[in-house]
């Protein structure tokens, strides 16, 4: 094998795990970790981390394996359509990497360890089967999501201080994701992929868009009423997350074109984050 070739396969074993992404999952579970009352010096988040990332790189591998014939004709170059990795080494690779997550997570406590296994359980039947069915699909991505703030709270030995950051991410992350499933409207139905908005159309899509976004808003002034987090968390969240969900609910029905809920989807996105920083001021 001369050189070339050898960089070539070390370069798809590091893109079939999606390291950016990885380094996302890192960074979202270090942030869980201290929401939930953790140091940033602490092991324990450290080992949460490591474990989460590494459970979605064997998330994004098993995907790669299950989607094989599909990218063969829209993403050829990707590392198994393209030949670089043979399924059975990927099979394998993603056997070593959900060791490693398991490895990390029995390094915290037991309640990690099943938190994994669960996980990895739970993606890997997305992967096969649960994806494709209509909005439980976008809801299993959303759940996980929000298990990751709780996995933080479980990390430090607070797992509670997790589930509403848990909820506000399961929220958030599903309306954006049934906002994705609209801009990729033309090409699920390219390729067989039955969505919401593509099964139901766009105005249904938009309607569920905003009654997810109604229900957000809504569970926004529970911590506050209920006096979980402080009044900066009240008045971070009203005048930052609050006025873009209402945009979003006022304008999502108004261009239906996959360039505008790009631009919706990474609205969301940002959103997501002021969300994250509210809740950070409500437990100062």
């Amino acid at each position: 094998m001369n050189s070339d070739r050898l960089i070539k396969i070390l370069l798809a074993y590091l893109k079939i795990v999606r390291p950016v992404n990885m380094v996302i999952t890192f960074a979202s579970l270090y942030l869980a970790g201290i929401l939930c009352g953790g140091a940033f010096s602490d092991s324990e988040i450290l080992y949460a981390a490591l474990s989460a990332a590494f459970t979605a790189a064997g998330g994004n591998i098993i995907n790669d394996v299950f989607d094989v014939k599909i990218d063969k004709i829209n993403r050829p170059d990707r590392p198994l359509p393209a030949g670089l990795i043979s399924k059975n080494a990927a099979l394998n690779y993603y056997l070593i990497i959900n060791l490693a997550a398991f490895s990390f997570a029995a390094l915290i406590n037991v309640y990690s360890l099943v938190i994994v296994l669960f996980s990895v359980t739970f993606i890997f039947f997305y992967c096969y089967h649960i994806k494709k069915v209509i909005l439980i699909g976008n809801i299993v991505v959303s759940f996980l999501t929000g298990l990751a703030f709780v996995y933080g709270g479980v990390a430090v030995g607070n797992p509670y201080a997790g589930i509403i950051p848990g909820i506000f991410a399961l929220l958030a992350n599903l309306i954006r994701e049934v906002v994705k499933d609209m801009q990729d409207i033309e090409g699920d139905k390219k390729n067989g992929i039955i969505t919401l908005p593509q099964k139901y159309g766009i105005n249904t899509g938009v309607l569920v868009t905003r009654v997810f976004t109604i229900v957000i808003i809504l569970f926004t002034f529970i911590p506050f009423l209920c006096k979980i987090y402080h009044i900066e968390f009240f008045i971070a969240v009203m005048i930052t997350a609050n006025p873009l969900y209402v945009y979003i609910f006022k304008n999502i029905g108004i261009e239906k074109t996959p360039v505008f809920y790009g631009k919706m989807s990474a609205l969301l996105k940002g959103n997501m984050v002021l969300g994250l920083i509210a809740i950070y001021l409500g437990i100062m």
